[in-house]
């Protein structure tokens, strides 16, 4: 009689006795107003983009002429046209040096604030929320400025450095200089997210356990790789997710760029071909089918990452 009443006590309370206890309600009640919030706010807007590039939808249907149901035809156009894979393949790059540079110099950066003194540390981090609220345009207009074939400092300063060939050297004329330009504007932007998301990510790295790594004779590379790096990769995870979709949807930044004299053709990301499909051809309809196809292909490139975070999550 014993040890049954402690074997039956110890079932009662095991996982497998729990399995019948009905879970509450109220916090998935709780999540309704935000979950249709975002239905209604996200789900009408790809509603639209998928029945309208279904559609022949132009200049006269913006005036009340009804649109005209044409099924894949937008798609298989888009599909077919080589110009699509280019500017494509050439965001697919752009999207994945940036977030990869970002990323770098943003780790880089938050391991400097760890290291430095408190006043140093307070001076950067200050200097980072600066860069990083700073309107778009107007950070896109300083750094023509400095970039300016005429009268910019970069150029006057590699002209100074005895660099030839950069003296009234014109960066957005070319597409390789021009990308250029625009990744360092971008990575100058996005830096700042990810430098302070890591570094609060440092905060919670135990000082005894690198001061035992120490003094086990690890140094500052086996340290970062072995120690760090396992201990901070769920955020590391989540921010290169962040910045592959964010870069992957860049428009404004080489938009403005564009404005500025740079061939357009040869410079086109996905978000300025949906830009001009729509606003300059007036194809909607091609427009929204890109934008489907950009959805489709944002999807694709971060599946991975997501797929890594949700086996981390059940791990």
């Amino acid at each position: 009689m014993s040890t049954a009443a402690p074997d039956a006590a110890t079932r009662a309370t095991t996982p497998q006795a729990t399995h019948g206890v009905r879970r509450p309600r109220m916090p998935y009640v709780l999540l309704v107003p935000a979950v249709a919030v975002l239905a209604l706010g996200l789900g009408y807007p790809v509603y639209w983009q998928v029945i309208t590039s279904l559609q022949k939808y132009g200049l006269a249907q913006q005036f009340g002429q009804p649109p005209e149901f044409v099924g894949l035809t937008n798609y298989t156009g888009i599909l077919t046209d080589g110009y699509f894979w280019s500017v494509a393949g050439k965001s697919i790059v752009f999207c994945l040096v940036n977030a990869f540079v970002t990323v770098a110099i943003g780790v880089a950066v938050a391991l400097l604030m760890r290291a430095v003194p408190t006043w140093v540390r307070i001076v950067l981090q200050v200097g980072l929320l600066v860069a990083w609220a700073m309107p778009l345009v107007a950070a896109v207009t300083v750094w023509k400025w400095l970039f300016d074939w005429r009268t910019g400092v970069v150029n006057w300063f590699l002209t100074q450095l005895g660099a030839t060939g950069f003296d009234g050297h014109n960066w957005l004329a070319e597409p390789l200089s021009f990308f250029f330009v625009a990744t360092v504007i971008i990575v100058w932007m996005s830096v700042p997210f990810v430098a302070l998301s890591v570094f609060a990510a440092l905060t919670q790295v135990p000082d005894e356990v690198l001061e035992a790594a120490t003094i086990d004779g690890a140094g500052p590379s086996k340290i970062f790789r072995w120690i760090i790096v396992p201990m901070i990769r769920p955020v590391l995870s989540i921010v290169l997710l962040l910045q592959i979709i964010w870069d992957l949807r860049v428009f404004a930044q080489i938009r403005l760029l564009q404005d500025s004299g740079a061939p357009v053709k040869e410079t086109n990301l996905l978000g300025n071909y949906i830009y001009e499909l729509g606003i300059g051809r007036q194809d909607f309809a091609s427009a929204a089918a890109v934008s489907i196809l950009v959805l489709a292909l944002t999807i694709a490139v971060s599946w991975p990452y997501v797929r890594s975070l949700l086996a981390e999550d059940k791990s």
